[in-house]
């Protein structure tokens, strides 16, 4: 097995990975009782290799049903029908899985709502009340 590049300058080591070949589930007949074409692919994220502390925060803080108590990262892959591609295909969401946490997330910039939006926002109220006031039943009106 080899490392996994993540990004430029972030790798996750051979040693801290897992994979086991394990039987797929679902339909797919006589093949899928015989033959182990999933993937289940344990990966030590502690492990990695470039990440900045930054980044390492916001991955340990992460809430993720994959994300295992002791910080590590679970895939099972049963989407192909061979084990080479299930292999590929865990080690491409490892790598999607990193990366969301390689780049901080930008900040909302608070904003005042501008003198038009206020105005379209107290036409539609005003709007809404009237028909409101349109359904209401009136006392001695038929």
């Amino acid at each position: 097995m080899e490392d996994v590049q993540i990004a430029p300058g972030v790798s996750l080591p051979a040693s801290a990975l897992q994979e086991r070949a394990i039987r797929s589930p679902g339909p797919g007949g006589q093949n899928v009782n015989k033959v182990a074409t999933a993937v289940e692919l344990r990966a030590r994220l502690d492990a990695l290799v470039g990440l900045d502390e930054g980044a390492r925060l916001r991955l340990s803080a992460a809430r993720d049903r994959r994300l295992l108590d002791d910080g590590t990262f679970l895939i099972q892959a049963h989407r192909h029908r061979t084990l080479e591609r299930n292999r590929a295909d865990a080690r491409q969401r490892l790598i999607a899985f990193v990366q969301r946490f390689l780049v901080p997330p930008t900040l909302r910039v608070a904003t005042r709502p501008t003198r038009a939006s206020q105005r379209r926002r107290v036409e539609q109220k005003k709007a809404r009340g009237q028909v409101k006031r349109l359904r209401q039943e009136r006392p001695g009106g038929d």
